[in-house]
C-alpha cells in the first residue's frame, strides 16, 4: 500500500485533482447518501465527479460488480457473477428520478456467463428509465456483446439517445490489456450503431506505450466506421497488480489530439488527462 501511494504522490502537477464542490453537486451527494445510491462517480472515485454532479449527469453500472473478464486496466471484480438483480432496472429509473438528472450514463460489466449477455437487461433497465424520466436524455456504455448484432439491436431498439463503446487502447495493446475483447470486434460494434443512426462514441486512454501514430490511427478507425465522439484520457493503474503506467501525457499532448481529432471530423472530442468516458456526456446528445 505504501508503494501506492508513493506512486500516487509523484503525480504530475497536471493530475492533480480539484475537491468537487458547488450547489447541484451537494444536493446530488447528500440525495446519493439518503437513499443509499449506487454510482460509478462514486465507486471509481472520478476525478470529475464534482463538474458532473454540478451539471445534472451521473453514471450507474448495472447487471452488478462482478465481471467475467479480467482487463489487466480495469479495478473491477472479477469472477462468477450472481444471477442479475430483476428489480435493478425499476430501481436505477427511480435513481435518476430522485437526483433529477437531465443525463444519465448507464454502464455495466460484462456477463459473458449470460445466455443474451444480458442484452434483455439493457433493454429492460432502459425502457425503465425512459418511462419514468421521459425528459433525461440517456447514454449508455455497452460492453462488445461479442460482436452479436442481434444482441446490440436490442439495445438500439430500446432508445438511448448516445451508444458508446470504449476502444479502450491502440490495436496493438488490445491483446495484452483486453482479456476477451478485440479490436475489430469493437470496431465492427459502433459501426453497427452507427449504421442504426443512433450517435456512437468510443474512448481509449492514454499512458499504456502507445505512440502517437497509433493514436492517430484509433482516430482514423473510429473516423471510418462513423463515429462522432471521442474521448480521451490518461491511464491510471488501480492497484499494484494492474498493468503499470508507462508514461504520463502531458496536457499539451492531450491538446494536440483534440485538435487533430476535429480536423478529422469528430462533432466533439473530449481530451485531457482528467477525461473519462462520461465526461460532459449531456452534450454528447448534439452529435447529429
Amino acid at each position: 500500500m505504501a508503494t501506492l501511494l508513493n506512486e500516487r504522490e509523484r503525480l504530475p502537477r497536471w493530475m492533480k485533482m480539484q475537491l468537487p464542490k458547488g450547489e447541484s453537486y451537494s444536493r446530488v451527494k447528500n440525495l446519493v447518501s439518503q437513499h443509499k445510491l449506487h454510482t460509478i462517480c462514486t465507486s471509481g472515485n472520478c476525478p470529475n465527479i464534482g463538474e458532473c454532479w454540478n451539471r445534472g449527469t451521473a453514471t450507474f453500472m448495472i447487471l452488478g460488480d462482478i465481471c467475467t473478464r479480467n482487463c489487466k486496466f480495469c479495478g473491477v471484480k472479477t469472477g462468477k457473477p450472481l444471477l442479475p438483480d430483476a428489480g435493478e432496472p425499476l430501481r436505477i429509473a427511480e435513481s435518476v428520478l430522485i437526483m433529477q438528472l437531465k443525463h444519465a450514463v448507464i454502464t455495466s460489466v460484462d456477463r459473458d456467463d449470460l445466455p443474451d449477455l444480458g442484452a434483455s437487461f439493457w433493454a429492460e433497465t432502459i425502457r425503465e428509465v425512459n418511462t419514468l424520466n421521459p425528459d433525461t436524455s440517456i447514454e449508455v456504455l455497452i460492453p462488445d456483446f461479442q460482436g452479436k448484432t442481434e444482441l446490440i439491436q436490442k439495445v438500439i431498439d430500446a432508445g438511448p439517445e448516445v451508444i458508446s463503446h470504449n476502444m479502450e487502447t491502440v490495436e496493438r495493446l488490445t491483446p495484452q490489456i483486453r482479456s476477451a475483447a478485440k479490436y475489430r470486434t469493437s470496431l465492427n460494434v459502433i459501426q453497427y450503431i452507427t449504421d442504426s443512426g443512433v450517435i456512437a462514441k468510443s474512448g481509449i486512454m492514454l499512458g499504456l506505450g502507445e505512440t502517437e501514430t497509433e493514436v492517430i490511427q484509433v482516430m482514423n478507425d473510429l473516423r471510418s466506421v462513423g463515429c462522432k465522439v471521442m474521448t480521451i484520457g490518461q491511464y491510471l493503474a488501480p492497484t499494484l497488480s494492474h498493468i503499470p503506467v508507462k508514461e504520463y501525457i502531458t496536457p499539451e499532448q492531450f491538446e494536440k489530439y483534440r485538435t487533430i481529432g476535429i480536423e478529422k471530423g469528430f462533432n466533439f472530442i473530449e481530451s485531457s488527462p482528467l477525461v473519462r468516458s462520461s465526461y460532459k456526456a449531456d452534450v454528447h446528445v448534439e452529435a447529429k
